[in-house]
């Protein structure tokens, strides 16, 4: 874990700690499930690969912990989803459907 960590860590601008704070500042809930527990901020286009895009709001998304792993990288840190944004809306949908359906 503290390997990850570290790695994720690795090469980032002096600048990411306060651009990710104000992320989850403006976007304090999960995209996927609405949680706002235990937020990380997700590159939509990873950052080992586009470097550029580090900083741009344009390309964080605030998801939980579960949502990240699951949602963002497929199960695996060393994997990435391109499609994590419609696979978020798609889970958000299919929530509140079951929500909808429950409440009937």
């Amino acid at each position: 874990m503290i390997n990850r960590i570290k790695f994720a860590w690795q090469g980032r601008s002096p600048r990411w700690a306060g651009v990710r704070a104000e992320h989850i500042k403006m976007n304090p809930n999960c995209f996927a499930c609405s949680s706002r527990d235990k937020l990380e901020v997700h590159h939509i286009k990873p950052f080992h690969s586009n470097p550029e895009l580090e900083l741009s709001q344009d390309n964080l998304v605030t998801l939980c912990r579960y949502c990240h792993l699951v949602l963002g990288h497929l199960k695996s840190f060393e994997l990435e989803n391109p499609s994590v944004i419609e696979w978020c809306n798609t889970f958000h949908a299919a929530k509140e459907k079951a929500i909808c359906e429950l409440s009937v």
